[in-house]
């Protein structure tokens, strides 16, 4: 069973720009949104290394969602909408 068959929710295939923002803004990463629901999204960058299981996505319109890690592959993680800690 593929993720595509795991989610609760489809996700909807889109190309926008974000940003992982980490260490309180410090630290960014690029990275594309290739897909999104109101739950998560898959996202694709450079290289996971360096990420934690936790973070804000900034998307290049303003919006900002708290996401934690569901996977992760050599360029690309899935990750759930989280609660504002």
């Amino acid at each position: 069973m593929d993720e595509e068959e795991k989610r609760k929710i489809a996700r909807r295939r889109v190309l926008k720009g974000a940003k992982i923002v980490i260490n309180d803004g410090f630290s960014t990463f690029a990275c594309t949104v290739r897909n999104f629901s109101e739950i998560g999204a898959n996202l694709r960058i450079a290289s996971i290394i360096g990420i934690p299981e936790q973070f804000k996505l900034v998307l290049d319109d303003g919006q900002s969602f708290n996401c934690k890690v569901i996977w992760r592959r050599e360029s690309e993680l899935g990750v759930s909408f989280i609660a504002p800690q």
